[in-house]
């Protein structure tokens, strides 16, 4: 089993920046693939970003590709999530994600654990 803990959401003006973690612990964070998504009211959860274990590849959604960054730290179990440039639209819950392997998808499907969601309101 892997706990997946989200934290640094908040409101914000547009045009801000907020940075988003998640604290993992359980088995080896290090094996796993990890993906931020989020969903926002009436809508689907969609994928934002993902990450190998060896964070040698990332995907991002073209919704954000050039304002966000997804990073992680092995030894302190935890994965980012850079998000600067913040539009209205970005306003959702934002959940972190892990998957059992060492590549990362953009298929809300093929993950296996999740964190309980952090708000992030985008203020224009």
């Amino acid at each position: 089993q892997v706990q997946l803990v989200e934290s640094g959401g908040g409101l914000v003006q547009a045009g801000g920046s907020l940075r988003l973690s998640c604290a993992a612990s359980g088995r080896t964070f290090s094996n796993y693939a990890m993906g931020w998504f989020r969903q926002a009211p009436g809508k689907e959860r969609e994928f934002v970003s993902a990450l190998s274990w060896s964070r040698l590849t990332t995907y991002y959604a073209d919704s954000v590709k050039g304002r966000f960054t997804i990073s992680r730290d092995n030894a302190k179990n935890t994965v980012y999530l850079q998000m600067n440039r913040l539009k209205p639209e970005d306003t959702a819950v934002y959940y972190c994600a892990a998957r059992t392997s060492a590549w990362p998808s953009s298929s809300v499907n093929e993950y296996d654990y999740w964190g309980q969601g952090t708000q992030v309101t985008v203020s224009s």
